[in-house]
C-alpha cells in the first residue's frame, strides 16, 4: 500500500549539508509513520533509527535519535508528497547508507524496526573529512 524511492545521497564535506528525498506514495487520507534509518557497519541487514515523523502530524509526532538532534531535520512535505532529511554541519559519523521507511500505526521514536513494512533502497552518504 506504500511505495517509497529515496534518493540524495552522495559526498559532502565535514562541515557541509545535504538533504536526502524519499518520494511517498501512500493511501489517500491514511496517515503513515514515516521514518529515516542508517545501515550499521558490519552488519548491513541492521539499521539504526534516526529520525521518526507522522505524515499528518509532525508537531506531536516527530522525533530524533539523540545524537543527530539539533543537525538533522526530517520533514515531510505533502504538495510533493515527499519525505525529506536535511543534515546541517555534517561530521565524518554521518557517513553510512540512509533508507527511508513507512509503516501504518501509532508513530514514535519507540517505534519498532520490524514495523515499518515498507523500505526504500537505500542512498550513500559518504563525508570527507
Amino acid at each position: 500500500q506504500v511505495q517509497l524511492e529515496d534518493s540524495g545521497g552522495g559526498s559532502v564535506q565535514t562541515g557541509g549539508s545535504l538533504r536526502l528525498s524519499c518520494t511517498v506514495t501512500r493511501p489517500t487520507g491514511r496517515n503513515v509513520c514515516l521514518g529515516w534509518f542508517r545501515q550499521i557497519k558490519g552488519n548491513p541487514e541492521a539499521r539504526e533509527k534516526i529520525a521518526v515523523t507522522d505524515s499528518d502530524d509532525p508537531d506531536g509526532s516527530t522525533f530524533y535519535k539523540a545524537s543527530v538532534e539539533g543537525r538533522f531535520t526530517i520533514s515531510f512535505d505533502h504538495s510533493e508528497s515527499k519525505l525529506y532529511l536535511k543534515i546541517n554541519d555534517v561530521e565524518p559519523e554521518d557517513t553510512g547508507t540512509y533508507v527511508c521507511a513507512a509503516g501504518f500505526g501509532y508513530c514514535s521514536i519507540d517505534r519498532a524496526l520490524d514495523d515499518f513494512g515498507y523500505w526504500g533502497q537505500g542512498t550513500r552518504v559518504t563525508v570527507s573529512s
